[in-house]
């Protein structure tokens, strides 16, 4: 297997027919922070699969020309034509929360490829389903829970994601993807650095306590977490095993 297979989990599960399928239509890309994958509206006609530390977000813009943040995905998935099957108009826009290397392949091949193989098509709609569940989970979140709690999932999905304790992104930032003003995110992050929790500088945040941080975070982070190891065990037990 190539380099392909080795930084996404989700490829990493294939069984080896099924990335000797894989394989010939994968290409090497480099995605930059802020990049827009695709917009909502147009047609999902690529699918990413993130390197460790490269960060996609779901985004649903607002008239006021804010966008908040509905879903995350790392190296452990994929973004593109996964819920979509196929080159359908989006529904959100896809945007690059921490650029780095990414492995890309036409929307079509990969619809092609689900039909030849009943095991990719299984692979992939359990994954579609984790995708829907934490989108889910997101809208519940934002609607029940607490800045604080909410910061700190975000913080917990990001560091699992980059494999990292520091996570280079600003509050202001931060504030826009959670749907909060600045000011409000400020007051959270300064309360979490008075307890050593996290340190912020130069808009780069440093994780200090992450059992802390855990146990400030609502049970959304827990949920999600408890669904991608039930439909996807193999990407989970390889994300704990890499966990920081």
């Amino acid at each position: 297997m190539t380099n392909a297979a080795e930084e996404n989990l989700l490829l990493a599960s294939l069984v080896r027919e099924d990335w000797q399928l894989f394989a010939p239509f994968l290409k090497p890309v480099e995605l930059a922070h802020g990049q827009v994958l695709f917009d909502q509206g147009e047609d999902v006609v690529r699918t990413y699969f993130p390197s460790v530390g490269t960060i996609i977000s779901l985004v649903t813009p607002l008239r006021t020309g804010s966008a908040v943040e509905v879903a995350v995905i790392g190296y452990e998935g994929a973004a593109g034509g996964i819920v979509s099957a196929g080159n359908k108009p989006a529904s959100a826009r896809m945007q690059v929360l921490l650029g780095g290397t990414a492995w890309c392949m036409p929307t079509n091949i990969l619809e092609d490829l689900k039909w030849k193989s009943k095991n990719l098509h299984n692979i992939f709609s359990r994954y579609a389903d984790l995708l829907l569940a934490q989108t889910m989970q997101s809208v519940a979140c934002n609607a029940s829970h607490s800045i604080e709690q909410r910061s700190s999932r975000w913080l917990l999905s990001i560091q699992d994601r980059v494999r990292s304790g520091h996570l280079d992104v600003t509050q202001a930032f931060l504030a826009s993807l959670l749907g909060v003003q600045r000011t409000t995110l400020s007051g959270v992050a300064h309360s979490l650095q008075s307890r050593n929790i996290i340190g912020y500088a130069r808009g780069r945040i440093a994780i200090r306590n992450r059992d802390a941080l855990r146990d400030l975070a609502c049970e959304c982070y827990d949920d999600v977490d408890r669904h991608l190891t039930a439909i996807l065990p193999d990407v989970a037990t390889a994300r704990k095993r890499l966990a920081p």
